[in-house]
């Protein structure tokens, strides 16, 4: 579908199963490389970025057969080729997770310099610091990154910024190295965590996911797997702020609390009602929406994949909310769009002024990138949807088609 009608107005009322983690997934997939063996991968999410990912596998030898739609079976034993195809890589910003996956398995690889969304300078850096810590040389030629090792060895590598994406390529790399590995000043985020588990699951030593150090011991064999991916803290918080944006009773299933809580705390003090079970979370809100500010940072902070969204759900707030982004250089392109609507949001640098506003009202507007997308929608269905609380009573406008209930409309 290349594009989406929404009609405003209307409340939230329902639940919604939350899929698997897409950050997880995509660093899950690429370290199937290292096994000696069958991998079953479960709860992996339905996006292009998967689907990608598994025609990159059967590109390079591997077989991939799906399962179910939430299930599939990579066997990597007959992989041939440590060349990602550059063709399926080049706008795929998680295709450079092969690099470690594939240094670990065959001492080489070569994959062509990420792409995906851009949110300003994306450097990798920090990722060849730690290859060339391991004893990997590494050089970039017409678009290409190309490393090369005759043997990992283990090194003590601290990063001079939190990086995800290096902390993965780093890890994936010194499963195979011989002796220990030492990363500092390491990424904690959930899908860290996750995939220091598969990791562990198929036969690797590490210790330490989700700390500022994890130690990383090299094993000279990594067998196959069954695993099932983590659910999606983004998807849910996604979910979550819909449903305070547009207001009603929206319930997510499949979470982990846990890792929600940068997200519930902001949403709180917003003015949600938040309800956590052992795997789900409720939200309503019947009250007015009120300011925040809110900066984005590494994990346990709030996330920066949750800034967009949180945004949009602050068009509507009373009185001024400031968000920060600290982890990108450029990620309000998508401002526009919310303008579009009707939103007063201003932007100096890194910082966004968001004067909340009496309404929104519809507009052809376009999905920038993922999260864009995702604020932008979140926005469409709150276009007319409440009176201001400046201007009197707080209630949702009654919908015009009779017979229809303003508090089921339906997720």
């Amino acid at each position: 579908m290349n594009k989406f009608l929404i009609t405003g107005g209307k409340p939230l009322a329902g639940t919604v199963k939350i899929g698997g983690a897409k950050n997880a997934a995509v660093a899950i997939i690429p370290a199937t490389v290292l096994a000696k063996g069958v991998c079953v991968i479960d709860n992996i999410p339905n996006i292009n970025d998967v689907t990608l990912l598994l025609q990159m596998l059967t590109e390079m030898g591997a077989s991939v057969r799906m399962l179910t739609k939430k299930s599939v079976e990579i066997d990597t034993t007959s992989l041939r080729d440590p060349v990602v195809p550059y063709d399926m890589a080049k706008n795929m910003r998680a295709s450079y997770y092969f690099l470690g996956a594939l240094l670990g398995r065959c001492n080489q690889s070569s994959v062509s310099m990420p792409g995906g969304c851009n949110f300003g300078v994306r450097p990798i850096d920090q990722h060849i610091k730690a290859f060339e810590a391991m004893g990997v040389t590494v050089d970039i030629d017409k678009g290409m990154i190309n490393a090369r090792t005759d043997a990992l060895r283990g090194a003590h590598i601290y990063f001079d910024v939190v990086s995800v994406g290096a902390t993965i390529n780093a890890m994936l790399a010194a499963v195979r190295a011989k002796g220990l590995t030492i990363l500092e000043n390491v990424a904690k985020e959930p899908h860290i965590v996750d995939l220091a588990n598969f990791l562990n699951s198929m036969g690797a030593d590490i210790r330490g996911a989700g700390t500022d150090v994890i130690k990383v011991h090299g094993v000279d064999l990594m067998h196959g797997s069954n695993y099932t991916i983590i659910p999606d803290q983004i998807e849910a918080g996604t979910y979550m702020a819909a449903a305070v944006a547009a207001g009603g009773d929206v319930t997510v299933e499949n979470v982990i609390p846990k890792h929600m809580e940068p997200i519930t705390q902001k949403l709180r003090a917003a003015g949600a009602d938040i309800r956590e079970g052992d795997d789900w979370i409720r939200v309503r809100r019947t009250g007015p929406l009120l300011k925040i500010n809110v900066k984005t940072l590494p994990h346990p902070g709030f996330p920066t994949d949750m800034q967009p969204q949180m945004t949009a759900m602050l068009t509507l707030a009373e009185g001024t909310s400031i968000i920060t982004e600290g982890v990108w250089d450029n990620r309000f392109k998508y401002v526009d769009e919310l303008n579009r609507l009707g939103a007063s949001i201003t932007v100096d640098g890194k910082v966004a002024v968001v004067e909340g506003v009496r309404e929104l009202t519809g507009a052809p507007v376009k999905a920038i990138d993922l999260r864009g997308g995702a604020a932008v929608i979140i926005a469409g269905p709150d276009s007319l949807r409440f009176k201001s609380a400046h201007r009197g009573a707080y209630r949702p406008r009654h919908h015009r088609n009779r017979g229809h209930h303003p508090h089921r409309a339906g997720l």
